[in-house]
C-alpha cells in the first residue's frame, strides 16, 4: 500500500494508470468499520479506491476538539490493508491541500445549510464544502463515497458538486453502527467504558420515535425525546429535529407527501455524537 504525501504525486500515478472509474472515500482518520464499508462499496464499483486521511482545520469551530480528534495515521493504513493492498492513501499536510492560507471559501449552500449543524457550528459547513472542493480536486474521482451518519453533510456535498460542477457521483451509504447501536464514528475512541453503554440511548431513542411515528404528532416526539433527556445525569441533548428529508427544513406538522428524518445531537461528556434515522411518509 502507498501512502501519498502530496497531490502532485498522486496525480502522477493516477494519470499513469489511464483510469476511468476512480472512487474516493474521503475521511479525517481514526478510521472504523463505517469508513471501510464505504471503501469496500468504492472498490466494488471502481478500477481503483482512494481514501484520504485529512483531519481539516477549518470545519472545526472548536479549537479543543480539533487538538483532540484522534490521529492514527499507520494504525488507518494497516485497517484498509484488511480490505486490499491496492487501496490508494492520500494524507497530505494543510500546506499542500490549502497552499499558502488555511481559510474557507464562502458557499451559498442555501436553506439546508442554515438547518442543525448550520446553525449550532457556525462556519462549519463553508470548511467542509473547501476542504472537499480541494480533495476533488486533487483526487479527481469519477465517485465519491459518504456515510448517512453525516446526512446533512451529504445533502451539501450533493449542492457543492451543483455549484462547482464537478462530474463526481456521489453515493450515500447506510450507517454502520456498533453492537449497543450507537453509530460507528471516529469520535466514539474518547469514549470511556460507561459512556459507551450510556450512548446506546441515542439510537434506543431514534427507533422509539420511529414506533410512535404514525400514532404522535411531532410536537410529542419532540417533548418526548426532551424527557428522556432532562432524566439522564450523564447524556446531554443539544437537539433532536424532526426535518422534512429533502429540505432538511423542521417539521411542525406532517404531511402526506413528504418523507421525514430524525436527527439528535447528544454529548457525552465533551463527546459530540450525531445520529439520524428515517421515519417515512407524514
Amino acid at each position: 500500500m502507498k501512502i501519498y504525501k502530496t497531490q502532485s504525486e498522486l496525480q502522477k500515478f493516477l494519470r499513469a494508470k489511464e483510469l476511468s472509474r476512480v472512487g474516493f472515500v474521503p475521511t479525517m482518520g481514526a478510521l472504523h468499520n463505517g469508513h471501510l464499508s464505504l471503501v469496500k462499496k468504492a472498490l466494488e464499483e471502481n478500477e481503483v479506491c482512494v481514501v484520504s486521511i485529512f483531519v481539516n482545520p477549518t470545519q472545526f469551530d472548536n479549537a479543543d476538539d480539533l487538538e483532540k480528534y484522534p490521529r492514527t495515521l499507520q494504525n488507518d493504513a494497516d485497517l484498509l490493508k484488511t480490505v486490499s493492498d491496492e487501496i490508494l492513501v492520500y494524507a497530505p499536510n494543510a500546506a499542500d491541500l490549502y497552499g499558502k492560507e488555511v481559510k474557507s471559501a464562502h458557499f451559498n449552500f442555501g436553506p439546508i445549510a442554515k438547518e442543525m449543524e448550520g446553525a449550532f457550528r457556525h462556519g462549519h459547513f463553508d470548511g467542509v464544502g473547501t476542504v472537499v472542493s480541494l480533495l476533488f480536486e486533487a483526487v479527481k474521482p469519477t465517485a465519491a463515497y459518504f456515510g448517512e451518519k453525516d446526512f446533512q453533510q451529504l445533502q451539501i456535498i450533493k449542492k457543492l458538486v451543483e455549484i462547482k460542477k464537478f462530474k463526481i457521483k456521489i453515493v450515500g451509504c447506510e450507517i454502520i453502527r456498533e453492537k449497543n447501536g450507537l453509530a460507528r464514528s471516529s469520535r466514539n475512541t474518547r469514549l470511556n467504558a460507561a459512556q459507551f453503554d450510556q450512548a446506546a440511548l441515542i439510537y434506543k431513542t431514534l427507533k422509539e420515535v420511529k414506533m410512535r411515528w404514525h400514532s404522535s404528532s411531532i410536537n410529542d416526539l419532540n417533548e418526548y425525546v426532551e424527557s428522556v433527556f432532562k432524566k439522564h445525569d450523564f447524556l446531554n441533548l443539544e437537539y433532536f429535529v424532526i426535518a422534512n428529508e429533502a429540505t432538511l427544513k423542521t417539521g411542525k406538522r406532517k404531511r402526506i407527501t413528504n418523507t421525514y428524518r430524525a436527527f439528535i445531537v447528544v454529548f457525552a461528556g465533551e463527546v459530540r455524537l450525531i445520529d439520524n434515522l428515517e421515519l417515512g411518509k407524514g
